[in-house]
């Protein structure tokens, strides 16, 4: 890849998913938001595309491509549903993990089915009491035989109570960061349950919901990796994952600038149309400058993160940071630009405008980005 363009390979993967999200999530979208609709039925023809496995090696099934192609993916199915992509970008992590850190026991128990989306994962490191502050996190998993028994509650997790397979980390030691371990549960596992559906201002096409242990039993052949190595597990799926989220911003962002134009050009208020004014035109060149240069900063960490540069961390978080609050920005002056209009449901504007709000949270929050560069700045 040069700096400035993507190979003919990417472009045919990108004109993929493109196509796909035109046939598949444009059309019902709305109405998936509308009915809180999760759309498990679309899982299968994901599947078949591979989207179920883009980043995890062609020996376990997957794909095997890299961190670029995956924004490629999520940019444009968030063109039609954020939250279905953002959706896509968790099963990714979840299925990725276990092939990374995983072994040859528990990935081909696990691993066909993920692949293909037959069964879908979620992933759970968030509790009621660690956010930010991941290594927190008090979920226990007590050694007893050949198993181990989990008591605790995992917040926010999306898919909850849908999904078959919940990657989740867990505490096996007092150790902070440590003490942390990584273990696979299968939704049928007695001692495991779910809090209702949460109420949400977004994201009404993926379901969130507690994850609850009590005395919830998990063999000791679940457990991807060693004891205690669960938290750099995490943490290495996360500069990923604020590509991945970066990228559905990005989608979102590039269907309401579309929609913008689209909009104002038919519009017309004074006689002309609103896109002939001035300050539409200076508003409209903004977000688009906006849109690119998250979109240049987000690719080049995506390469960054593919090649393991040193910097990739740096890089995912600056441009996980820009791409999701120049993706809100964009969202909010193309609802503006459509008037009173822009608030009502007749126009998907404001469903972009609700789900690309949490973007800014997901996957560390913003601040937690800022933090994240301002210490590697300062190590140097």
């Amino acid at each position: 890849m040069t700096q400035f363009d993507l190979t003919d390979d990417q472009r045919e993967i990108q004109d993929l998913a493109r196509k796909f999200t035109a046939d598949r999530i444009t059309p019902f979208a709305a109405e998936w938001d509308e009915k809180h609709h999760y759309p498990v039925d679309v899982w299968k023809a994901v599947g078949e595309l591979g989207f179920g496995a883009i980043y995890v090696s062609e020996e376990s099934g997957g794909i095997g491509l890299g961190r670029l192609e995956a924004a490629l993916i999520m940019e444009a199915m968030a063109y039609g549903c954020p939250a279905t992509s953002a959706y896509i970008s968790i099963h990714n992590m979840a299925t990725w993990m276990i092939d990374r850190f995983g072994g040859a026991e528990i990935k081909a128990r696990f691993l066909p089915d993920l692949v293909s989306m037959d069964k879908i994962a979620s992933y759970c490191l968030t509790e009621p009491g660690s956010g930010s502050d991941a290594a927190a996190l008090k979920t226990t998993a007590r050694l007893d035989g050949d198993h181990y028994v989990l008591n605790g509650t995992k917040q926010f997790i999306s898919g909850a109570g849908y999904n078959d397979i919940y990657v989740c980390m867990v505490r096996t030691s007092e150790e902070k960061s440590k003490g942390i371990s990584c273990l696979v549960v299968e939704k049928d596992t007695p001692g495991l349950s779910f809090g209702a559906p949460e109420k949400k201002l977004g994201w009404n096409a993926s379901p969130t919901a507690q994850v609850i242990f009590e005395d919830c039993r998990v063999p000791v052949e679940n457990r991807v990796g060693a004891e205690g190595d669960g938290f750099r597990f995490a943490m290495a799926g996360l500069d990923g994952g604020r590509l991945n989220i970066g990228a559905c911003s990005l989608g979102g962002a590039q269907r309401c600038l579309d929609e913008a134009v689209k909009y104002t050009k038919e519009r017309q208020q004074f006689g002309q149309p609103v896109a002939e004014f001035q300050n539409t035109q200076f508003m409209l060149a903004d977000m688009a400058t906006d849109l690119e240069a998250a979109r240049a900063l987000l690719y080049m960490a995506a390469a960054k993160v593919t090649a393991n540069a040193p910097d990739k961390s740096r890089f995912s978080a600056m441009a996980k940071r820009l791409a999701t609050d120049n993706g809100s920005s964009i969202v909010d002056r193309a609802l503006q630009l459509h008037g009173g209009y822009g608030y009502l449901r007749d126009y998907p504007i404001e469903r972009f405008w609700r789900d690309l709000r949490v973007h800014s949270i997901l996957e560390g929050t913003n601040q937690v980005m800022r933090m994240i560069v301002g210490r590697d700045l300062t190590r140097q």
